[in-house]
Parts: C-alpha cells; structure tokens; sequence
C-alpha cells in the first residue's frame, strides 16, 4: 500500500509566493511542524531572506529560491535546486498570486490576461507537475501531499473589476479536483484551500485597510481573517490528521 507522504519531520515542503503573506505564514509554520522547507519568491529576495531567517532562528531549516512558477523553464529551476538541497519534494503549498489588473471585464487585454492566469493558474499546473514526479511510485516517490491556495472569489465571483480573477481561481478549484482523481491512487492528496478576505498587501491595489474595515461587518464572523490562520489550514491538510480529505476545496472565509 502507497502512503500519503512522509511523516513531517523528515518531509520536504516547497511554498511557492512564499516571501509575505499567506505564503510566508506557511512556510513558518510549515518549519515548525518540522519540514525543511524552500521559500519560493519571484523578485522579493530581502523579504524571502528575512523569512529564511525567521525559521532558522527558531531552530528550522529552510532556504530561498528564485524562480518565476509562472514560467516551465523556472519551476524546472526551483525543483532541482530543492533536489539538490533537500532531496525529493513530499509536500508542496501552492500559494502564489496576484490579484492582477483591476479592471471591468472590457477593459482587459491579452497582456493583462495572461499575466493573471500564468501566475494563478499555470503556475499550479506546473508546479504539481513537477512535484508528481517526484511524488509518484511510477517515478521512485512513495506519495505526497499538494495544496493549492484558491479564494471565495472562485465562488463568490470576486468584487468590483475582479472577476478575471475570480475565473483563474474558479480553475484552481478545477484543477484540483482533476488532479485529485488523476493521481489520488499513487498515494497523492490534491487538496484546496478557499481563503476569504485575509489582511495581506494584494487588498492593497482595491482600498487596502478601507476595504477591509468596510467588508468586516459583512462577514459572518465580523472580521476579515489573518495569513497564520490560512497558514494553520494549509499545515494541517499536510498532515495525517487529514489522511482521508482528498480532491474538496475548503473554505476559510469566516462564513463569507
């Protein structure tokens, strides 16, 4: 019988958009449930740095990697420097973003487009390619855990001159459920998180802190979230605790 990865204190866990926010929560508590982990950023280097040095000051281990994961030739880069460092990838967090061109739907051009749907979904796409290979027994891996950071705007169909977004992360949801089918019997969980509003600097472009303390009373819960509880989600769908949660989409959204 195939196992759903390896126990997490000798695992490998890749972040990808890792440098602030819900990926930078990640990769720290990802550290301290034991993973060596890679802090994958695009041009944030400081910011990825400073998280390195956070993880090793409480005794982790983790180093930085640039890469693109919007571009093939880039993730081919973050995963042989992770081999090379660490060894076989048994978890990978796919967390990198952007909230794009805020724009009626009329407004958008091919430029715009691809720049949204290259980084929020075919990054993804790449990303847990490279990891399945790694992962499969069919490529010498004994299995694996892949989450993929989607949003309620997949549900909801994003706010005012976001619903691009809102469509590339609707095909994050797709995706995992695909992925989840396609690879679930070769000891490989595919699972999503849909984070609501959470106070991080992709708010920043569409009224930052203003929209977040106009949006709170609307929420369930009556406030919008933070990255650490998106980042305790993230971990524990990583781990045996959630062994039998496979192809879903969960929601952390404080009722949103």
């Amino acid at each position: 019988m195939v196992s759903y990865g390896d126990s997490a204190n000798s695992g490998v866990l890749i972040v990808t958009g890792a440098s602030r926010g819900i990926g930078a929560a990640c990769a720290r508590l990802g550290a301290r449930a034991g993973y060596k982990v890679v802090v994958n950023y695009g041009r944030s280097r400081d910011a990825a740095l400073a998280v390195v040095a956070d993880i090793e000051a409480a005794g982790g281990r983790a180093i930085a990697v640039g890469a693109d994961v919007s571009k093939l030739s880039e993730v081919a880069h973050l995963f042989a420097e992770t081999d090379r460092r660490f060894g076989r990838v048994t978890a990978l967090i796919n967390n990198a973003g952007i909230g794009g061109a805020i724009r009626p739907i009329e407004e958008h051009t091919e430029a715009t487009l691809n720049d949204l749907f290259s980084t929020n979904i075919y990054s993804c796409i790449h990303c847990a390619s490279a990891a399945v290979r790694r992962m499969s027994p069919r490529h010498g891996g004994k299995g694996g855990v892949i989450v993929n950071i989607s949003s309620a705007a997949a549900r909801l169909g994003g706010i005012q001159g976001m619903v691009a977004y809102a469509a590339s992360k609707g095909a994050v949801d797709s995706f995992t459920i695909g992925l989840a089918k396609e690879v679930g019997k070769e000891g490989i969980r595919v699972v999503g998180i849909r984070p609501g509003m959470i106070a991080t600097d992709i708010l920043e472009p569409i009224g930052g802190d203003e929209l977040m303390r106009e949006t709170a009373p609307t929420i369930p819960i009556g406030r919008v979230g933070q990255p650490e509880e998106i980042a305790q989600a993230a971990i524990w769908l990583l781990s045996p605790g959630a062994s039998y949660v496979h192809g879903t989409t969960i929601d952390v959204s404080g009722g949103r």
